[in-house]
């Protein structure tokens, strides 16, 4: 239990790519989000 009580500063690769992928998929969400919004409001306008 000496292992299990200190910090694991490396986390496992899958761990870490699934975190890269739910960053870039959130990110591209709000991104079209805020693209759809400005483009019904310009042509509104």
């Amino acid at each position: 239990m000496d292992d299990a009580s200190a910090p694991d500063l490396t986390a496992p690769l899958w761990h870490r790519l699934l975190w890269f992928a739910s960053l870039w998929a959130g990110s591209v969400l709000s991104l079209g989000l805020v693209a759809g919004i400005l483009r019904t409001w310009l042509k509104a306008s």
